[in-house]
């Protein structure tokens, strides 16, 4: 079931590039656990086992390939003022935006997730924080939708901020990279701006991506110390395997023995996957539920997107 959904999104992303395969694969997720046929739902119970592995273990081999995308070289080109930047801005993202949830009273582990997706990388920011906190499905699905739906008006509303900001188009990039959440986003908006601006935005954003190792791990490691003090209680391990991975693909990437044609085809695996495993999280989603208690996860997350464009509109102008 998952693999068919992949396919449609797939399809989806070829007849509208703009539609990612990630966007289209949680909103046909949404869309099929939620429609009703004859008061009986279009997911077959047994579909569920299935649909947990790919929630789970399928969205952890995605994390994994992501490293596929990262290179030292290309974090270390950038400068330390651009580096500094790209921290400040992680930083100053995840803690507001933790503040933000637990201020609006958010339940759960939503305030962590929406604070991981929209200062890292969205959605599989998202899971690779899951695959420490093992949140409810409800709260990782909201924070997908949020880092979604925010990424996608970033689309639209962005290109359109470019000269009215004054910004020249290597700071466009360098904006684009920092705020944006998904890299499949910011090759769609650096682009409006030239090869150079869409350099310059995919290096500063695979900055924000290496960050998500340390993030996570920090994360695992404070949980580690606060559970498991029970008598023969097993404490969480504080670096998950799959974050053990997500490193070395790094390391394997950066060593530049890697054809160009096998780093592509890694990324669009990557995607593949992902899309999968957000397919399997959206059918999980009630629709009615969230409509009734997600009003104030919108407002966080939109408050996040706003917060994370100034800090970084600000890091660039002090930078460039």
């Amino acid at each position: 079931m998952a693999a068919g959904a992949t396919a449609v999104a797939a399809g989806v992303n070829h007849l509208a590039p703009a539609v990612s395969p990630m966007t289209a694969a949680v909103a046909l997720g949404v869309l099929v656990g939620n429609l009703r046929m004859r008061g009986a739902g279009l997911l077959p119970v047994a579909t569920r086992p299935g649909l947990g592995v790919a929630a789970k273990r399928v969205m952890r081999v995605a994390v994994v390939l992501l490293g596929f995308k990262l290179a030292l070289s290309d974090i270390l080109s950038l400068g330390w003022p651009s580096l500094v930047l790209v921290c400040l801005v992680v930083a100053a993202t995840f803690f507001g935006t933790r503040w933000l949830g637990r201020r609006a009273g958010l339940p759960g582990d939503q305030p962590l997730l929406i604070a991981t997706g929209f200062s890292i990388c969205g959605a599989s920011a998202v899971a690779a924080m899951n695959g420490v906190t093992e949140s409810e499905e409800r709260d990782t699905v909201t924070a997908v939708a949020l880092v979604t739906l925010c990424g996608t008006l970033a689309i639209a509303v962005l290109p359109l901020l470019h000269h009215p900001l004054g910004l020249t188009d290597l700071q466009f990039g360098r904006w684009t990279g920092a705020s944006v959440h998904d890299v499949g986003q910011v090759v769609a908006i650096g682009q409006t701006a030239g090869a150079a601006a869409l350099g310059q935005a995919v290096v500063v954003k695979l900055m924000r991506v290496a960050l998500l190792a340390p993030l996570v791990t920090g994360v695992a490691l404070a949980r580690s110390r606060r559970g498991g003090r029970a008598a023969g209680e097993k404490r969480p391990a504080p670096l998950p395997l799959f974050l053990v991975g997500f490193l070395a693909c790094v390391a394997i990437r950066s060593t530049g023995v890697l054809p160009a044609g096998f780093v592509n085809t890694a990324g669009t695996v990557d995607e593949l996957l992902t899309a999968a495993a957000l397919f399997a999280l959206g059918s999980t989603v009630d629709v009615r539920n969230l409509l009734r208690t997600g009003r104030r996860a919108l407002l966080v997350g939109l408050a996040s997107w706003a917060l994370i464009a100034a800090v970084s509109y600000a890091g660039v102008l002090l930078t460039t």
